[in-house]
């Protein structure tokens, strides 16, 4: 279901189904990497452990999957005063479409 400024809402669903955390994009990609700078960030890119995601569009069946993870990288020399040194960064792999049967 789309929303007057055309940005969608995707249910970040857990292990036993239930949603907790809602997150809105204009793709499902935009909303996975929102989801997944919440995720536990490694040292490095390299050593982040990739971290299974699963997004419900709203109002719909999709179930969109996607691998994320997470890593933190210091924040770039002209940051406002305000940003932390360390700022967490985040990336996701699409893995596919699943349709729930409920």
């Amino acid at each position: 279901m789309v929303r007057e400024d055309g940005k969608r809402n995707f249910a970040l669903r857990e292990g036993d189904g239930s949603e907790e955390s809602v997150f809105s994009g204009n793709t499902p990609r935009q909303a996975a990497l929102k989801a997944a700078r919440r995720l536990d960030p490694a040292p490095s890119e390299d050593a982040a452990d990739p971290v299974d995601l699963e997004l419900r569009e709203k109002g719909t069946d999709k179930v969109h999957i996607y691998e994320g993870w997470a890593w933190e990288e210091e924040a770039p020399d002209n940051s406002p005063d305000w940003m932390p040194e360390e700022i967490t960064e985040a990336n996701v792999s699409k893995e596919g479409i699943d349709h729930l049967d409920e």
